[in-house]
């Protein structure tokens, strides 16, 4: 004997048992209608001389013994004028072991193949085991605890497309026994189960395995849902969105359409349409393949699509079908680019289906076949269901990529740092409330920020502005040989009054290159260039054939936009581009570490140089957590990032294509101030007339002198520490001797007063010298960054 439960693990024994449907049929055989009774105690007769149909049985060979039996038993419930249409079996509650089944519900196994195993797909052994066991509180005990839920079959078909079965199970021929050694459920044992669904020892140690009996069996009614599954699976795929470069992505879209359409070669494209160029585009941050794009990114609209099919899409809102793509491109007399390109693709059908809403068209799906007439206008009506879903997905997508649009323009052109963040969200918070829900106008709040210490410092370039002059007059003076060489050689050949004019003008405004070079010396010549020497050259280009090589050289050597040489200015432009971008990269990479130490404000500008502001305090936080020493580790901190931008700066002074020289300062502000952001500057700066003094300080000083010379403050090769109180000095003195003894700076410190700034006295400078390294390691690494515990233990050793 083969016991099928030996197979399961259950709270229940399962028998096959016709009790049940038996007891119905003695109901029936008593009925007035003769024929229903008739009929009745025809299948009791089948029965009787085989009790174990009644009683119940576990032996599965029994199953085959009793076949011709059971198959009477069931003819009502499987009428063999319905067998080829309904999908319908007799088995155990929740197991494979059917006992009977309609043809077509063979037939779909049978196309399945051979190796196919049927289980319900959307159901575990745990999940199972507890459904079971609600039976049984069901049954046994009258407790409902409505577990029900769908199940379903996953199933392929012959030609390998999975299609997916409802399973609705008519649970009336079964009855639950308890077995007199299982212990009896308590209520306390139910308030335990009712919070602990996954815990499976506690269901197995409540209901013990086979503790019950169940005696009978299910009839599953099942049916075709694959349309009903695939619209599901398209709208929780797209609501989900997963990640579209991802392959599996593709794959499983393709495979839900393949499904709806039941073709297993059917493709999905998809393209975007630009309203603006009028064009269609690869969808952004899509792989999924556009039929009509191949491998383009854009096509013009127009240009590509017939009349008639631009307007279907465009206007008319509405799909159209290409049943055989070969057949209508021979017909087709204006042969459009698409349906040659369809060919060439191996497409033979097709149907285009516009996503569009009140605004207009969004995209087009495009669906594909590799066989002729799969894709028509007949079944393309099934789109009818899923489009709502595609154009929400559409509408989402857009949204959130303009939305990171909007996000990168804040984050390269109105950041807001992530410490202040907290603040503006609370006030966009406020301002909805009051604005939009509680309809009141109001404005948005003041973002400002109380006692905060401010932070400055920047590395410029030195002498950029005299720097760029030169690039400039040797740019112009170049321009200004070339073009009297070729006038000179003009002046060989004929003797005329305009070659020396033009030929005096230029020498003129070579002496004035060398000699007296003014502000507006750059635009006086370039409007020389632009309105008198190129009109003078395209009359010498026809007039002296043999001048027409020399001509043309110059200008090529000018540049297009500016219309004047730009080589010397280009290759300092270029210096300086690099130079930002360095400086400004590594101050940022190291910013992420000092928010690491105390959370603060920070911002960067890019100028001939790099400057920075930063401001720390507990109103920036939120916490009352902030500490005098969370101040002093920023400054030191400032300091040693001050001086590794140096050094990179230096380290790869081969990458300029112009050798330029730099110069550091700090800018020291021991009280703390507000600052308030403005919303026309869209930037914070300080608020009120005495914080005022900070800023105008900042402007002026990195051109301050040193008092009694006419000497610059910040100087190329040291750090230039500005402040105005005894305390900075001696607090950043010790900064000093700490990163001495850590071989960052060297040993001529420099303390010096500075002259008068408009409006501002008495302010100071430490000046001391930059130790350079070649280390690479330390460079690749940033150093070791000390901290101010650092410096206290060194100062206590």
């Amino acid at each position: 004997m083969i016991d099928f439960n030996d197979s399961i693990i259950s709270p229940m024994e399962f028998k096959v048992s016709f009790n049940k449907l038996l007891e119905k049929y003695e109901q029936l055989a008593k009925s007035e209608d003769a024929h229903l009774a008739s009929k009745a105690k025809r299948i009791l007769e089948v029965q009787e001389p085989y009790p174990a149909l009644r009683d119940g049985f576990c032996d599965l060979a029994l199953l085959d013994t009793y076949q011709d039996q059971i198959k009477v038993l069931l003819q009502d419930s499987f009428a063999d004028v319905l067998t080829d249409n309904e999908i319908k079996t007799a088995s155990l509650p929740l197991h494979n072991i059917i006992f009977n089944s309609s043809e077509r519900f063979k037939t779909i196994i049978s196309e399945a193949g051979d190796d196919f195993e049927i289980t319900i797909h959307n159901l575990n052994d745990t999940e199972s085991y507890v459904l079971l066991c609600t039976i049984v509180l069901y049954h046994c005990y009258g407790i409902s605890l409505n577990f029900k839920r769908p199940f379903f079959y996953e199933i392929p078909d012959a030609n390998g497309i999975t299609r997916h079965y409802k399973i609705l199970y008519n649970a009336d021929f079964i009855e639950v026994e308890r077995k007199p050694e299982t212990p009896k459920i308590t209520e306390k044992d139910l308030d335990q189960l009712l919070d602990n669904f996954d815990d499976i020892d506690l269901w197995k140690d409540k209901f013990p395995p086979n503790g019950y009996v169940l005696k009978g069996f299910v009839i599953s009614n099942i049916f075709d849902v694959t349309n009903d599954q695939a619209i599901s699976n398209i709208k929780s795929s797209l609501i989900s969105r997963g990640d579209p470069s991802k392959k599996d992505f593709i794959e499983d879209f393709e495979n839900i359409f393949q499904a709806f359409f039941g073709l297993k070669d059917l493709k999905v494209g998809f393209s975007i349409y630009n309203k603006e160029d009028v064009t269609f585009e690869r969808a952004y941050g899509q792989t999924m393949s556009s039929y009509l794009l191949d491998d383009e990114e854009c096509i013009n609209c127009s240009d590509f699509l017939s009349r008639w099919s631009f307007n279907r899409l465009l206007n008319e809102k509405k799909f159209f079908a290409i049943s055989d793509v070969e057949a209508t491109y021979k017909k087709n007399k204006t042969k459009k680019a698409f349906l040659k390109h369809l060919l060439e693709k191996g497409v033979k059908s097709a149907i285009f289906a516009p996503i569009a809403n009140q605004e207009g068209l969004l995209g087009v799906l495009e669906l594909v076949s590799f066989t002729p007439k799969e894709l028509n206008s007949i079944n393309a009506q099934k789109l009818a269901d899923v489009m709502p879903h595609l154009v929400d997905a559409v509408e989402n997508s857009k949204n959130e990529y303009e939305n990171m649009v909007e996000a990168v323009i804040q984050q390269e052109c109105t950041s807001i740092h992530p410490s202040v963040h907290w603040k503006f969200r609370r006030a966009a918070e406020k301002f909805i409330k009051e604005n939009i829900i509680e309809n009141r106008n109001t404005s948005f709040s003041k973002i400002s920020f109380d006692d905060v210490y401010p932070l400055f410092g920047q590395i410029d370039v030195s002498g950029s502005s005299e720097a760029r002059n030169q690039a400039t007059q040797k740019d112009l003076k170049l321009q200004l040989n070339l073009a009297l060489k070729i006038i000179n050689e003009a002046r060989k050949d004929k003797v005329m009054p305009i070659y020396d004019h033009m030929a005096f003008q230029v020498q003129e405004y070579v002496s004035q290159i060398e000699g007296d070079f003014k502000v507006d010396s750059e635009r006086q010549i370039t409007h020389f260039f632009k309105k008198e020497m190129s009109p003078f050259f395209e009359l010498l280009r026809k007039s002296h054939s043999e001048l027409k090589n020399d001509i043309d050289d110059y200008f090529k050597k000018i540049d297009e936009d500016l219309d004047v040489i730009y080589h010397y200015r280009k290759n300092y432009d270029k210096t300086i581009r690099l130079l930002n971008r360095n400086m400004a990269n590594l101050l940022d990479r190291r910013q992420l570490g000092a928010q690491d130490m105390y959370p603060h404000f920070f911002e960067r500008f890019k100028t001939d140089g790099v400057e920075h502001n930063m401001y720390i305090g507990e109103s920036i936080t939120k916490e009352t957590s902030f500490n005098i020493m969370h101040l002093y580790n920023l400054r030191l901190w400032q300091m040693q990032v001050m001086c590794e931008m140096e050094n990179e700066f230096y380290n790869n002074q081969h990458l300029y294509p112009v050798n330029l020289e730099v110069a550091s300062m700090i800018l020291v502000f021991n009280q703390p101030l507000s600052i308030r952001f403005r919303m026309d500057e869209k930037q914070f700066d300080v608020d009120g007339s005495y914080n005022a003094r900070y800023e105008v300080v900042k402007k002026r000083v990195d051109k301050a002198f040193i008092k009694g010379t006419e000497q610059r403050v910040t100087e190329s090769g040291k750090l230039c520490i500005v402040y105005s109180q005894s305390e900075d000095e001696e607090e950043y003195l010790s900064y000093i001797k700490f990163l001495q003894s850590k071989h960052v700076l060297g040993d001529d410190v420099q303390v010096v007063e500075l002259q008068d700034l408009q409006g501002v006295t008495g302010l100071k400078a430490i000046r001391v010298s930059i130790l350079y390294t070649n280390n690479e390691e330390d460079q690749k690494n940033g150093n070791s960054f000390y901290t101010y515990e650092d410096l206290m233990e060194t100062i206590k050793s």
